[in-house]
């Protein structure tokens, strides 16, 4: 029988990577904070996923450092619980699984994609359906006997649409359009043209697509949506109607598929787009969840998404309340809004 060697620090290692920053914890077995890190995105779709788990090193040795081990060596933690973007299909969580093993980080090790762990920030335990709407969007719904419901959210191509980078894009759209002929008038184009110092919507997307302006920059436009959202404008309105109505369809598929549509269920919403909170969205989705699913629970979550990969560690330590407690205390940000 192999001898399990002892962790350095018993307790979590949590990660949350997503597509824009990447947020590292060390989280103690009682459910206290020892360290944190953060860093940029991840991306193994681009990169691949052994390359991308490597670059999480330097955060967790600068979170094994700020828990006061700079130098450390064996085995970091307990177990690791990742919550990662970019895991959407059930066989990519299993690869980055793999590749978190070829590193001395924790005892055990566990992926799943990032919109499990928005679930678990909003819930109590392992049962709602969550809906992520950030730089893209994604749903997952999960039930105490391990039934989940979840999409393959690749984008375009498995039937998504929404979030920060498909507001964007769709408000450029509308956007040069307007200004070429082919679409009707919107504010977008004036907005997009002085947001970024340039003289046309048009001349924006040929300094995107020369390089003179990062393509990472577009996401920024999302802001701008609801800004002039808020001005009336029409196209920028039902762009945003739109997005409420993608959410609904998501958050009501997965509740009917797991049987939640006829019982009190939470329905955790989160990502950037949703944690803003803007009432022209939020509203919208609301009052749409009202009518398609009554006795649905809408929850804003505006903790960092860290927090529920260090749930989700401490559920697998069979770790008490009072941890769990803890930790939530510690991001009370975290706590769930009512929407």
């Amino acid at each position: 029988m192999t001898h399990q060697p002892e962790p350095l620090l018993p307790g979590v290692l949590a990660i949350d990577a997503g597509n824009s920053k990447t947020d590292v914890a060390l989280i103690g077995a009682d459910g206290s904070i020892l360290g944190t890190a953060r860093g940029g995105g991840f991306a193994p779709q681009k990169i691949g996923g052994a390359a991308a788990v490597a670059g999480l090193a330097p955060l967790v040795e600068q979170a094994a450092a700020a828990a006061g081990h700079p130098a450390w060596s064996g085995v970091l933690t307990s177990h690791v619980s990742a919550c990662l973007a970019n895991a959407d299909l059930p066989v990519e969580e299993e690869a980055l699984r793999v590749a978190l093993e070829s590193h001395p980080w924790g005892a055990g090790n566990t992926v799943v994609n990032d919109t499990f762990g928005l679930l678990r920030a909003g819930t109590d335990g392992p049962r709602g359906v969550a809906v992520v709407c950030g730089a893209g969007i994604n749903c997952v719904g999960l039930l105490p006997d391990g039934r989940t419901a979840r999409f393959p959210a690749l984008g375009e191509l498995t039937g998504d649409w929404g979030g920060g980078s498909g507001l964007a894009v769709a408000s450029m759209w509308h956007a040069v359009r307007a200004e070429d002929g082919r679409g009707g008038p919107t504010g977008l184009a004036r907005a997009i043209a002085e947001h970024f110092g340039l003289p046309s919507a048009g001349a924006v997307a040929e300094a995107v697509h020369l390089g003179h302006l990062p393509n990472a920059r577009l996401h920024e436009i999302a802001r701008l949506l609801f800004a002039v959202a808020g001005e009336g404008d029409e196209v920028a309105l039902k762009l945003i109607d739109r997005q409420a109505d993608e959410i609904v369809r998501l958050a009501v598929v997965a509740l009917r598929r797991l049987q939640l549509l006829d019982t009190p269920a939470p329905v955790v919403l989160g990502g950037g787009v949703l944690a803003s909170r803007h009432p022209l969205l939020l509203d919208n989705l609301t009052a749409r969840l009202a009518e398609a699913a009554p006795l649905a629970e809408p929850r804003v979550v505006v903790a960092p998404p860290v927090l529920g990969a260090a749930l989700l560690g401490l559920d697998h330590l069979a770790a008490g309340a009072e941890a769990q407690a803890r930790v939530r205390e510690a991001y009370e940000a975290g706590r769930p809004v009512a929407a």
